[in-house]
């Protein structure tokens, strides 16, 4: 209950208060005893139909009709308060809590985040910046309900439901950063299940948990800690080969990126050499790899006699405009 609902009931209550206080006051000017004068202010504020206590005077009709009058109004205004107080909270959380679930049902493409820790915060941030929709899946209300950007669930993740809630059946790809390696292998298993093309990154604390998410379905086990690790010695061994990556990947401001590029049968990339394509002149974004087919070994820096196949995926270097090329080069038709 916040502090506004808290002094409008305390308001309220204060108001009650004096008006029994004065009837009471009143009637025993009238002559009633405190205990009469008491007893004739409740029932009449309460609205109760019992008889007077005593006959009134005009002068005590006159005063309980004004003591009607206020005392009612002050009453109801109780009722009114506290039923909103009560409700207002559960109300707003129900009708935003619906709106929420159905945006969540119009997604498509989205990422699914599992556990929003100090990984899946960030992992989250960058999502967002990429321009992805986002929902996030934490079984603690205290850690998703003050977020200010992107969807949420409030739920256990190791529950099918609460991952078609997420609209896993519409995902891109779903990222699992829970507390226990244990509960993240159970996701993984679970999404697997549910979705035999969904791409699945795990967050593994140990070498040995990532190969058993491997086991379990997961496309890709990463231990930050690890990977942080490495980019200290890189940063520490060669700066400056360690800033460009970082730049290129992260940096919001720089119009250059890199990127994977999927090659889709039909398109103009199929079946083609590299040197054949051009891709300097047409579309100005540089080629670093190429993967031939999914679970193929990454080829850096592939030769130009390589003939690039449908399925194959191409990383490549360029700035969002030479990329939006390239990608239309990938696409069956392009």
């Amino acid at each position: 209950m916040n502090q506004g609902a808290i002094r409008r009931i305390a308001v309220a209550l204060t108001g009650l208060v004096a008006v029994t206080v004065l009837g009471t006051v009143g009637y025993l000017a009238l002559g009633f005893t405190f205990l009469e004068a008491l007893y004739q202010t409740v029932t009449t504020v309460a609205t109760v139909g019992f008889r007077e206590v005593r006959p009134l005077s005009p002068v005590g009709q006159v005063f309980t009709i004004l003591l009607i009058v206020v005392g009612v109004g002050v009453v109801l205004y109780n009722l009114s308060v506290i039923f909103e107080a009560l409700t207002e909270g559960h109300l707003r959380e129900n009708l935003e809590r619906r709106r929420m679930d159905k945006r969540i049902e119009a997604l498509r493409g989205h990422v699914i985040v599992c556990g929003y820790g100090r990984v899946g915060r960030a992992a989250q941030e960058q999502f967002l910046a990429s321009g992805l929709d986002v929902v996030v899946v934490d079984i603690d209300p205290a850690v998703v309900t003050g977020m200010t950007d992107g969807l949420y669930l409030v739920g256990n993740v190791t529950d099918d439901a609460v991952l078609r809630r997420a609209g896993i059946e519409h995902a891109r790809a779903l990222l699992a950063a829970l507390e226990t390696d244990a509960d993240t292998v159970y996701v993984t298993l679970s999404a697997r299940a549910l979705r035999s093309d969904l791409v699945i990154v795990a967050r593994a604390r140990t070498t040995a948990s990532a190969e058993k998410m491997i086991m379990a379905g997961a496309t890709h086990a990463v231990n930050p800690e690890r990977i942080g690790g490495r980019r200290l010695a890189v940063f520490a061994l060669q700066p400056d080969v360690a800033e460009f990556l970082d730049v290129v990947m992260h940096e919001e401001s720089l119009d250059f990126r890199i990127q994977q590029i999927p090659v889709e049968a039909g398109s103009a990339l199929e079946g083609r050499a590299l040197a054949d394509l051009g891709l300097r002149g047409h579309a100005g974004a540089l080629v670093l790899a190429l993967r031939s087919a999914a679970g193929h070994p990454l080829v850096p820096n592939p030769a130009a006699s390589t003939v690039v196949p449908a399925g194959a995926v191409l990383i490549a270097l360029g700035t969002a405009e030479e990329m939006g090329a390239l990608m239309a080069l990938g696409r069956a038709g392009g």
